[in-house]
């Protein structure tokens, strides 16, 4: 009997961007870049792109780039939140939330903890 192989799936739209954004954040030096999966989990949406940052003037390096990259690329952000004090900043794109937090609120809100029942993948900076 010959050996079957795995078929993998062709990435979706929503993960070939999620993984776009975290090479977008990596540009911007964040740190401790996860995509977490919630496909499965939640109607909310489909991925949650993590970071975080080191200090305020790289989150808005990070939710910058993110954003206008994005948008010169044909996806735009419907929403960003708490541009203003930069400890956590949101950036709505429907299908993918992206996270950039400060250090402390990173580990003050324990965001993988919450979500640990989604697959999360770990971003590698490859250079």
């Amino acid at each position: 009997m010959p050996n079957k192989k795995k078929i993998r799936p062709n990435p979706s739209g929503s993960e070939l961007h999620a993984h776009r954004i975290s090479e977008l954040m990596l540009d911007k030096k964040a740190l401790d870049i996860k995509i977490i999966d919630v496909r499965t989990i939640t109607t909310l949406t489909d991925f949650f792109v993590i970071c975080t940052s080191e200090s305020e003037p790289q989150s808005r390096a990070i939710t910058d780039h993110v954003n206008e990259t994005m948008k010169k690329e044909g996806s735009a952000s419907w929403h960003t939140e708490g541009y203003q004090h930069l400890d956590w900043v949101l950036v709505d794109f429907v299908n993918i939330v992206v996270h950039i937090f400060s250090k402390k609120a990173r580990e003050y809100y324990e965001f993988e903890r919450l979500w640990a029942d989604g697959s999360i993948t770990d971003i590698q900076d490859k250079k």
